[in-house]
């Protein structure tokens, strides 16, 4: 089986059909089977709408999240398709991935 990281990237405040995309992307990828997700907030970053930091003068809701799934290619591409039949346009990147459990 081929196994990758399948990363979603939105911004912490914005929303899809009145929900977060952050909890949308968890929710639709639980309703599809996939076993677990995890919503990471980054402390800074930045893109094609400038620099963000988590300081006292950042405006709430602009730091990036990461929405972060380990999956087969299948899986991946279904919730893709998933993502895009919803009319959202995300940046996102698949990754080569190894998972264990440490002895």
């Amino acid at each position: 089986m081929s196994t990758i990281c399948l990363q979603v990237f939105v911004s912490e405040a914005s929303r899809h059909h009145g929900k977060l995309t952050y909890e949308w992307l968890l929710d639709t990828a639980q309703g599809l089977g996939i076993a677990g997700g995890s919503a990471f907030r980054a402390l800074a970053g930045f893109g094609r709408h400038g620099r963000h930091d988590d300081g006292f003068f950042e405006l709430a809701g602009e730091l990036p999240v990461v929405v972060e799934f380990f999956v087969d290619t299948a899986m991946a591409d279904r919730l893709l398709l998933t993502i895009t039949e919803a009319g959202l346009k995300l940046v996102y990147a698949k990754l080569p991935a190894e998972i264990g459990i440490t002895a």
